[in-house]
């Protein structure tokens, strides 16, 4: 699977449940489910959108012997079978379907260290009679919180194999592909808990009224805590409250009791279960407990959280710069030219050898040479994700959100939005309420994305020297407060009536980061980022050539000063709306409009526009960076720290891409959208402004 900063791998595929045996992966969030996914599968999988739905499942071949290779499929991570939101609908349904979509077998990854809150959700697993067996994470957690797991008593008191593993590195895999083909063979049926001689009698009661095409006995329990599937008719929730009603002495005198009561059975099983295997039940104080009173705090969690961002922008900055210059001076110097002389020992036109010059190398080449930029800052990224600490933010960012309305499961989508919009919108279909979606999806595209940081880098470093990192740092900073401000009004304009929801977060044991997970993570953005670049930087490189190729008012193709061609034309009819914000120069304007399309373009097209200045003059053009000075001195009247900060301010606000708007269109509709868009050109216009006229007083 792979992220760009323009879409995911496969969006919009639908996951196909044909052919090869169909094993399934179900656990709560942040059990290592997606860790142990990608072990087994490696760089082999793709992801695409559950049929019927738009929560996306991600697919993968798991080869579990010589004769036997798996379609082995990550279902969303949940905390029940009776679900809350979408994305587990859809593990429930995964389960629960009759016939040759229902999956062959269900390995239930469980946390060791959290193992009664596991065994709940496994109890309803192994309802649902598909073969099961059981995948143990978090075992070296568990055993140092004083309470080891014998995976032995636990295989023998679920009835079902039990395997532990230690996912990041791969301990413990081959034993489970044996224990899953074992099962794939077998097919044995799993015996389910039992919840007590009352409960048990209901069920029997209500089976000969169910429908055959669902496990009678999770579809009997479903209905009496008060959840009709999908076709079910909604009579049969009324017979099975009547039936537990009449089998039990507990009152039913609400609709939440039934729920109660199979919920409270559940627990009780489970922590029956858990009694019996492990082998002491003290827990002690672990390190991670101690850093999580710090990091999680009411007060200190937010300036930690804020100086380890800090620290990983100027690490990304400082680092990056100098491989960036050598990168791109390569690109437009030895390669340009070689690549211009070898094309006139040819007799090439002129113009293809500009498109080829100034267009696809210097335009592509500026943009690669942002590679070890992205690559340092995708490492120091998956460093936070796999040590735990990214849970930690989310935590620390939900006591901010509450401030907007927002649900607890919001934040998640606006943390992603900081690597991407494009999944960041298609992760709010997991939100129930249809306003949250709104709301939320309305706030992302003023999160700032990965595309973003390139020409946040290029700029600060062109005119801020050392103090990049921190300025850099400054517009995350800036998005933050920017998505809070924006939400604040909105709340109080829009969405008055939303009532706050607490957040429901697993935080994980801290772990020492895994190279190999590392590497995976890192290679899987930078792939997805260089193959969406690649093709979008190249046809808006050729796009933006063409329009500097084509004359206006007189001229021959290819041979037109950029000020007197089409795209001098209409970046200068643009430029006068920057005017008050300090730039109003045809570079910027041509820059916002490639932009449109695009982040990734804004640097190509910076840099391949001033490549194109005067040509044919026989003169040595001015580096980037003293060309970028001068335009925005020039267009500033001198003022040129505040016409940069603008400029910034501006790409932080505006239309994110053509792919988050067609993203936004399919989740909040066409109306909606073009509210959204006119909300971001207004904000962005108005803070870039207001940062020009207020710096220029200082600067």
């Amino acid at each position: 699977m792979s992220e760009s900063c323009c879409g995911t791998s496969g969006s919009g595929a639908t996951v196909t449940r044909t052919g090869a045996a169909a094993v399934v992966l179900v656990g709560n969030p942040n059990v290592g489910k997606s860790t142990l996914f990608n072990a087994a599968t490696g760089a082999r999988q793709r992801v695409g959108n559950w049929p019927g739905t738009t929560v996306e499942v991600t697919e993968g071949p798991w080869k579990l012997g010589p004769d036997r290779t798996i379609r082995l499929l990550d279902l969303p991570g949940t905390h029940s079978l009776l679900p809350a939101a979408p994305d587990e609908a859809v593990t429930r349904d995964a389960l629960l379907t009759d016939g040759g979509d229902r999956p062959d077998v269900v390995v239930a990854v469980i946390d060791a260290a959290n193992l009664a809150r596991s065994l709940y959700l496994l109890s309803q697993v192994l309802e649902t009679g598909v073969p099961t067996v059981v995948a143990m994470t978090m075992t070296d957690v568990a055993a140092g919180r004083g309470a080891p797991v014998d995976a032995g008593r636990l295989a023998k008191a679920l009835g079902v194999p039990v395997v532990p593993l230690v996912a990041r590195g791969g301990t413990g895999l081959p034993a489970l592909a044996r224990a899953v083909d074992a099962a794939l063979t077998t097919r044995h049926t799993p015996v389910a808990p039992h919840l007590g001689d009352d409960v048990e009698t209901a069920i029997d009661a209500l089976k000969p009224q169910l429908p055959e095409d669902y496990p009678t006995r999770f579809l009997a329990l479903a209905l009496m805590a008060g959840d009709t599937p999908p076709g079910v008719p909604a009579e049969l929730t009324t017979a099975a409250r009547t039936a537990l009603a009449e089998s039990t002495d507990e009152p039913m005198g609400s609709e939440d009791d039934g729920e109660i009561l199979i919920a409270e059975r559940r627990y009780a099983w489970a922590h029956d279960v858990r009694s019996a295997v492990v082998t002491d039940a003290q827990v002690h104080t672990t390190l991670s407990d101690r850093v999580d009173r710090i990091v999680t705090h009411r007060w200190i969690g937010v300036p930690v959280f804020l100086a380890v961002m800090w620290l990983v922008f100027e690490l990304t900055t400082t680092v990056a710069k100098p491989l960036q210059d050598a990168l791109g001076g390569f690109f437009t110097g030895p390669v340009a030219d070689a690549a211009a002389d070898f094309l006139s020992t040819l007799h090439a036109p002129r113009p293809l050898i500009g498109l080829v010059h100034d267009g696809f190398i210097n335009g592509v080449g500026q943009v690669l040479s942002f590679v070890p930029l992205m690559l340092i800052m995708f490492v120091l990224l998956a460093l936070l994700e796999d040590s735990g600490y990214m849970a930690r933010a989310a935590f620390v960012a939900d006591r901010l959100m509450r401030t907007i309305g927002l649900p607890g499961r919001a934040v998640l989508p606006l943390i992603v939005g900081f690597g991407c919009n494009v999944p960041a919108i298609a992760g709010t279909r997991v939100l129930s309420n249809p306003r949250h979606r709104l709301l939320t999806a309305l706030l992302i595209p003023f999160t700032s994305c990965n595309a973003r940081l390139v020409v946040y880098v290029l700029l600060a470093g062109v005119c801020f020297g050392s103090q990049a990192g921190t300025v850099v740092f400054a517009m995350y900073l800036a998005s933050i407060v920017l998505v809070v401000g924006i939400g604040y009004l909105l709340r109080n304009i829009m969405f008055r009536d939303m009532a706050d929801e607490p957040l429901v977060l697993d935080l994980p044991p801290y772990r020492r980061p895994s190279l190999r997970v590392l590497g995976t993570h890192t290679w899987q953005k930078m792939r997805g980022f260089l193959t969406t670049a690649s093709g979008i930087i190249v046809a808006t490189v050729t796009g933006i050539w063409l329009l500097a190729s084509i004359p206006v008012g007189g001229g021959s193709f290819g041979e037109v000063a950029p000020d007197h061609s089409t795209l001098g034309a209409v970046s200068s009819a643009v430029a006068p709306a920057f005017a008050p914000a300090g730039f109003d120069d045809w570079h910027a304007g041509a820059a916002l409009i490639s932009g449109f399309v695009a982040k990734e373009a804004v640097v190509a097209t910076i840099s391949q526009s001033y490549s194109m200045d005067d040509p044919g003059d026989g003169a040595p053009s001015a580096s980037l960076s003293d060309s970028l000075r001068d335009t925005f001195r020039d267009s500033s009247g001198g003022h040129t720290i505040p016409a940069v900060l603008a400029f910034m301010m501006f790409l932080l606000a505006y239309t994110p891409c053509m792919t988050t708007l067609a993203v936004l269109r399919n989740t909040i509709g066409l109306r909606m959208t073009l509210m959204s868009v006119a909300l971001q050109l207004s904000v962005a216009w108005v803070l870039a402004v207001a940062v020009f006229q207020i710096g220029r007083i200082f600067w």
